[in-house]
């Protein structure tokens, strides 16, 4: 087993790959964003904060929520997918789940229980925001944020007790083991058929209706999930920082373009279908 040390050197170089991996020319006229706290700080004693995005068009808007992986790297998360997505029309909102809790990594287990709920206390805020369209809210997970989306959406207990809800998921490469209920609002996940760290035959048994030991479940029950496994891609196939690949906790990372541009048309065309937008 690495030792903690050569762990934390790993994740560091890797924070220093996804920082050069800013999306590509979307032009000069994209609005800058804002650095905002998403609750009172005397609400709580690890209050959320995140990156704000907003189109310059007149709300409200669609928006979209991000949550970043166990790796943390939000502020790249928003340079690769949050400056995009807020320039097909959509105000985004890259939440930190890190940095308030003094985290800097959680891939060696599963998210911390105090994490299950930032996705909505995302929304609570977004839905506050006279721009945004609090009818059309979208969540988007990378890896472990992935697992946050799906959970955030699936009919169990955190989607039940939360006021507002999203009305789309979308998940890219998310471990799907475990997830035991059915979702509540259209759901897109995106994985590499060669990913080695969350498998596609664990989300493929979830989307097509069997648990974990490959048991059906109850059938006509929830919203059915749209599936699509990229050939020859592996876990963080959107990163452009990881065009050369590394091994990571035993696991390949590696960037793969022709999956790249795909899942950028589905996200895209999933969004326009489930919350509206800008037609491409």
């Amino acid at each position: 087993m690495p030792s903690l040390a050569k762990i934390a050197a790993t994740i560091a170089a890797i924070a220093a790959l996804l920082t050069g991996s800013a999306t590509a020319c979307l032009g000069t006229d994209l609005p800058e964003g804002r650095l905002v706290e998403i609750e009172n700080p005397l609400a709580s004693s690890q209050p959320l904060q995140g990156y704000l995005r907003q189109p310059r068009d007149a709300g409200p808007l669609p928006a979209v929520v991000l949550l970043h992986g166990c790796n943390g790297g939000w502020r790249q998360l928003d340079q690769r997918w949050g400056k995009l997505i807020v320039s097909w029309g959509y105000v985004t909102l890259t939440v930190d789940r890190f940095g308030p809790r003094g985290l800097s990594s959680t891939c060696t287990g599963g998210p911390p229980p105090a994490t299950v709920f930032d996705a909505y206390r995302a929304l609570d805020f977004l839905v506050q925001q006279p721009f945004v369209d609090r009818d059309r809210v979208a969540v988007l997970g990378f890896s472990q944020g992935g697992l946050l989306a799906l959970t955030s959406v699936e009919g169990g207990m955190i989607e039940r007790i939360s006021n507002d809800k999203f009305h789309a998921a979308i998940a890219f490469y998310p471990p799907c083991l475990g997830i035991k209920d059915s979702m509540t609002v259209p759901t897109l996940i995106l994985i590499g058929e060669l990913d080695d760290w969350t498998l596609a035959k664990e989300c493929r048994n979830l989307v097509e209706g069997r648990d974990d030991y490959g048991i059906s479940r109850q059938k006509g029950l929830g919203v059915p999930i749209e599936f699509i496994v990229y050939p020859g891609a592996y876990h963080g196939f959107d990163v452009p920082g990881l065009a050369t690949p590394i091994q990571f906790l035993g696991h390949r990372l590696e960037f793969n373009q022709a999956a790249r541009d795909q899942s950028v048309d589905a996200v895209r065309k999933f969004l326009y279908a489930t919350i509206g937008g800008q037609e491409k």
